[in-house]
């Protein structure tokens, strides 16, 4: 659905992004993840034809976005941040306006807003002017605009932005509501929020694109320092002995826990999983193991870990 290779913006000799490359399934929901300022509006403006690159590709469902915008923007909903409205319009005359600007006629218009206004939780405010609306309801209209003409990959710049959790929580499930049968890409500082909905992200650092993936993907590329946690009926100088000679443990600690049992946090080499080395030590010492679980980085941990590592790196 989307086509990026090597896209390159540049204001007055500085690169606000450069060299991105990275494709979009169709059918996706796709988090583009970076901090502010990081690059990921002016991606957004380029893939939704409001800005020209400097150099390379961008395709949408085939179609070049730089020499074939018509056609691009027949088959995207953008709803950018801040998600600018005519705030002195009706909802549904707003949304008529809107869909006759995206080219459809007067009788689809009308079924098109219908369908949406249902669709986004907007039947109760549709007759009132958006100035009127809270910031939930003005989200629920802009998705509906970046709706009405069916697209068939929605682009949504920080959608949740300056929203209190409960609305937050609504607009998210609103657009896993809407994307099971289009494609989606979602920007947003927000990482509990990506991870909640997306199932897949790209992270961009001061303009380039550092990791890209499925969660599980990147959990396993950080493999090294995700620890494993194992308690064990066991003496302490016994298990201290037992992880200074297993050869794929790059560190310890041993907390006392219930009874005889003790709880051992264990720090794998990387790209080792632990838990099948313990589990055959302990059936071999005669050991009861009540507990084997290996810890989960968040996305935040993964984030923090790739853009930590590129300013180490400089």
């Amino acid at each position: 659905m989307i086509e990026v290779e090597n896209l390159t913006k540049r204001y007055a000799g500085r690169a606000a992004v450069r060299d991105l490359t990275f494709t979009v399934k169709r059918g996706e929901i796709v988090g583009f993840l970076g901090q502010n300022g990081a690059g990921k509006t002016t991606t957004m403006r380029m893939l939704s034809c409001f800005m020209p690159a400097t150099s390379g590709t961008a395709r949408i469902a085939g179609y070049d976005v730089f020499t074939q915008a018509d056609e691009v923007r027949r088959r995207i909903g953008y709803m950018p941040e801040g998600n600018p409205l005519h705030l002195d319009m009706r909802v549904r005359e707003y949304l008529k306006f809107r869909a006759r600007l995206k080219g459809l006629s007067a009788n689809r218009s009308r079924e098109r807003v219908d369908i949406v206004t249902e669709q986004c939780g907007l039947g109760e405010v549709a007759g009132k002017v958006i100035s009127t609306l809270s910031g939930g309801y003005r989200q629920r209209v802009g998705l509906a605009d970046a709706l009405v003409h069916e697209p068939e990959l929605i682009i949504l710049d920080e959608p949740t932005k300056n929203l209190d959790a409960h609305l937050t929580r609504t607009v998210r499930q609103l657009i896993k509501d809407v994307s099971k049968d289009r494609t989606v890409f979602i920007s947003s500082h927000l990482l509990p929020e990506v991870e909640l909905t997306c199932t897949r992200v790209i992270i961009i650092h001061e303009g380039s694109i550092r990791e890209q993936g499925t969660l599980d993907e990147l959990q396993r590329k950080m493999s090294s320092g995700q620890q494993v946690i194992a308690e064990l009926a066991a003496p302490v100088p016994d298990l201290r002995e037992a992880w200074e000679h297993l050869a794929e443990v790059e560190h310890f600690d041993i907390a006392a826990a219930e009874g005889n049992f003790h709880r051992c946090s264990l720090t794998p080499r990387a790209g080792v999983d632990l838990r099948p080395h313990i589990f055959e030590l302990a059936k071999a010492r005669g050991w009861t193991l009540r507990e084997l679980t290996r810890t989960r980085h968040s996305l935040e941990d993964i984030f923090v870990h790739v853009t930590k590592k590129e300013q180490e790196e400089l």
